[in-house]
């Protein structure tokens, strides 16, 4: 499609406006692109004021616009069940005001979305090794955050200029963030053991910086190929991490009667991504090579 990065005859030089910048990926995103040189500034505006988001766009002149902002709940997403209204106006108002204020400009929307919204069944059962693929309809509407999720997925694939990213259980190498998955298992008195697909974000977000830089749209699951369960993670923790560290697991029954809302548990077909990016490491090999080699301390 024409973007307004085309002008004059030529391709105009690549700038992002990236939305989210006091969240964990909006952060990590601005020091993806100071790493590769990439000029960028955070949008000012909020997503739910297309005023605001349309003064943004006319004062930056970006090529693209990169989304990774957006309501999670603190401490989890347990906080959108009684705070509805407001995960509306920014996961579903906010986003598409957004999408619809790029696409009036001829602009790519890089949006960091979720893959909590799907759960495993009888056509994708545990340990199958058989994923939800980006075309599927989503099949878990559990807590309200991923319902709103799956609703705005739904309108986002309207636009043609919208590249949406299914973002799972997400980690990286800082070990401190408490945004972080393998940080948020570590501090819990009891884990699940379930295998899920998930995104290492050492990997991914460099990966989503050359998506816009290709103009892809459309929806890809974000993900590294493969599952890793709870346990396997924790497992490596204890051994390249704290060799003292030790867990207790409890059943989703359990688990149930200590959350608000239920939690999503899939696996996800990442093989249109990892055909586009063939170097794509699976989860585990990820998981080994950005986050616990770095942080070995057990030489």
């Amino acid at each position: 499609m024409g973007t307004e990065a085309e002008a004059n005859g030529g391709k105009k030089q690549l700038k992002f406006v990236i939305y989210g910048r006091t969240g964990w990926i909006g952060g990590l995103l601005g020091k993806v692109c100071d790493e590769e040189g990439i000029e960028y500034e955070y949008g000012r505006g909020r997503l739910e004021n297309r005023l605001s988001l349309e003064a943004d766009i006319k004062a930056m002149k970006p090529s693209h616009v990169l989304n990774a902002a957006g309501v999670t709940g603190r401490p989890n997403v347990d906080w959108c069940e009684s705070h509805k209204v407001e995960t509306i106006r920014t996961n579903v108002v906010g986003t598409l005001t957004l999408a619809d204020v790029c696409r009036e400009r001829a602009l790519i929307l890089i949006n960091f979305a979720t893959g909590c919204i799907f759960e495993y069944d009888s056509s994708h059962t545990l340990g199958s090794g058989f994923g939800f693929k980006e075309h599927d309809t989503p099949n878990f509407t559990g807590s309200f955050y991923s319902k709103t999720k799956a609703m705005v997925e739904d309108l986002l694939a309207n636009y043609e200029n919208v590249c949406t990213l299914r973002v799972r259980m997400p980690i990286s190498s800082d070990l401190s963030n408490p945004r972080n998955f393998i940080t948020k298992i570590t501090r819990y008195d009891k884990v699940v053991d379930i295998p899920n697909s998930m995104s290492v974000l050492d990997e991914l977000l460099p990966i989503s910086v050359e998506m816009a830089k290709r103009n892809l749209t459309g929806i890809w699951n974000f993900t590294n190929p493969g599952v890793v369960s709870h346990n396997e993670i924790l497992e490596m923790y204890k051994e390249y991490v704290d060799p003292s560290f030790s867990w207790n697991n409890f059943t989703v029954e359990e688990q149930a009667k200590v959350i608000v809302a239920p939690r999503s548990n899939n696996e996800l077909d990442a093989s249109k991504l990892n055909k586009e990016f063939p170097q794509l490491l699976s989860i585990k090999d990820s998981l080994l090579k950005y986050v616990f080699q770095a942080n070995n301390n057990n030489p």
